[in-house]
């Protein structure tokens, strides 16, 4: 049950990407007088030129990926010369197409929401916006300039969103030196893709880029790629971008990127200089908070520049909320969706369930994905939770091997004792997917037996789960499997 208002409470937002969005609509929903400001469309870099191209680029590889396997499952691909003798084609990738079929989309998307905005009752405004104390926002039509729109408003919200890390060494110029925004530029594929970085956003590329048919190497300043996730699935990956022909240079850092004119040259702190034809720096991300008067409102920031916020997406002051990259918070586009709505709900008195990081169910949208929820292994071995682990192959599923898979696991944590599902790993195809159950299981606190006491069709992947709830029923046991 929701609470309704009278349009005598208003709502102001400054961002309109995915946790602007939710606010403003939600706001609206529960009847204020809502108002965004957004600079470059709704739905934010997110929509326009951070996940949602990004994610139809890798499905655009997934799929090339797809046609070159499928002779394992006995399909073949040939074409026939004129005198009848076949020939078997190769797999071409028109980058200047695909990337104008994703960024169709990016806007497509950015223009649904819009619709739905103002079919809720929002008032839109595009320009750059700024605080002008704690209760009004100040919007001009470019940065410095003369035309300028005030509104005031009851509470405010503030989702401005990040933006690519740039090192000194290392300035992009959007030709050979790029950002993840700067990619869809480009009109063929690379001939030698270099990325720098190898958490999420590096991972992605690489492995995207890879799979469309570019040579890649991978510059990763830990022993491992995705440092910080869990070790299994980090090591699936690694093998997998191995097998796929990508040189993965660990432990190695990027002191300095040169555009040489035809290709670039990436020098590495030992010393190194590796040769290619385009570079991607994916070195992390600042929030776009400079300038905004935050600080003059008494917003409480950190050293970084993010937003201190509470598990309500609340500031330190009492009337400005704030959602997204742009926060302390989880930097997840699901995540700022839900700070938004939740910041709205507390704002206007409804019901309201604090977010919870244990509970929030993430994806890295790579080949395999990997899809992670909840207290991790790594949190049993430092000693930050009594719990067990276990997991079994996606190659001993029987629909896997129906579809030739074969890399991939799921992975059950496990409350030592109780047997109560705390957190859970899938690395496999639409993990994203296949991860829904166990964050539930995670967000209701089901036991090992309650979630494997689900009926899971056969075959299917998603059977995998109640094959290993399965093999946890006697967790409780000394001596269990882990």
């Amino acid at each position: 049950m929701s609470l309704s208002f009278e349009r005598t409470q208003s709502v102001a937002v400054l961002g309109g990407g995915p946790g602007g969005y939710e606010a403003a609509l939600a706001a609206a929903q529960l009847g204020a007088a809502v108002t965004l400001v957004e600079r470059a469309g709704v739905g934010g870099s997110a929509v326009i030129t951070d996940v949602v191209p990004s994610k139809s680029l890798i499905a655009t590889a997934d799929a090339a990926v797809a046609i070159a396997q499928a002779s394992d499952l006995g399909v073949q691909l040939f074409a026939k010369t004129a005198a009848g003798k076949p020939l078997k084609p190769e797999i071409a990738i028109n980058l200047a197409a695909v990337n104008h079929r994703l960024l169709s989309l990016a806007r497509q998307q950015s223009d649904d929401m819009r619709t739905a905005l103002l079919e809720a009752g929002v008032r839109i405004i595009s320009g750059h916006g700024r605080l002008e104390g704690p209760g009004a926002i100040v919007v001009s039509t470019a940065p410095g300039g003369t035309d300028f729109d005030r509104v005031e408003a009851d509470t405010l919200v503030v989702s401005v969103g990040a933006a690519p890390r740039e090192l000194p060494s290392a300035r992009p110029d959007g030709d050979r030196i790029l950002t993840w925004t700067q990619l869809y530029d480009m009109k063929a594929l690379p001939e030698h893709l270099i990325v720098v970085g190898s958490g999420v956003t590096g991972a992605e590329f690489a492995g995207a880029y890879m799979n469309l048919g570019s040579e890649v190497s991978l510059v990763s300043s830990r022993d491992q790629v995705l440092p910080g996730e869990d070790k299994d699935a980090a090591a699936v990956l690694e093998k997998v971008f191995t097998r796929g022909g990508m040189h993965v240079l660990a432990k190695s850092r990027a002191e300095k990127v040169v555009n040489t004119g035809d290709g670039v040259e990436v020098t590495l702190t030992d010393g190194r200089v590796i040769a290619g034809s385009h570079c991607l720096m994916a070195v992390g991300s600042i929030p776009n908070t400079q300038g905004i008067g935050l600080e003059e409102a008494g917003v409480q920031m950190t050293e970084s520049g993010h937003i201190q916020v509470n598990r309500v997406a609340r500031t330190s002051v009492p009337n400005i909320y704030a959602a997204g990259d742009c926060t302390t918070f989880v930097p997840l586009a699901s995540v700022a969706s839900m700070q938004g709505r939740t910041a709205v709900f507390h704002a206007l008195g409804d019901v309201v369930i604090p977010l919870e990081r244990r509970r929030i169910a993430s994806n890295i949208f790579t080949a395999p994905e990997i899809a992670t929820v909840g207290w991790q292994e790594a949190d049993i071995d430092a000693g930050r939770i009594d719990g067990v682990a276990y997991k079994l192959p996606l190659s001993a599923n029987a629909r896997a091997k129906m579809m030739g898979i074969k890399d991939g696991f799921v992975k059950i944590i496990a409350q030592q004792g109780s047997g109560t599902v705390i957190g859970g790993v899938i690395v496999g195809p639409r993990a994203s997917e296949l991860i829904y159950p166990v964050a539930i299981a995670v967000e209701r606190r089901l036991s090992v037996d309650q979630l494997s006491r689900v009926f899971a069709v056969y075959p299917s992947l998603s059977g995998m789960i109640t094959d290993v709830a399965n093999a946890m029923h006697v967790i409780d046991l000394p001596g269990a499997e882990s």
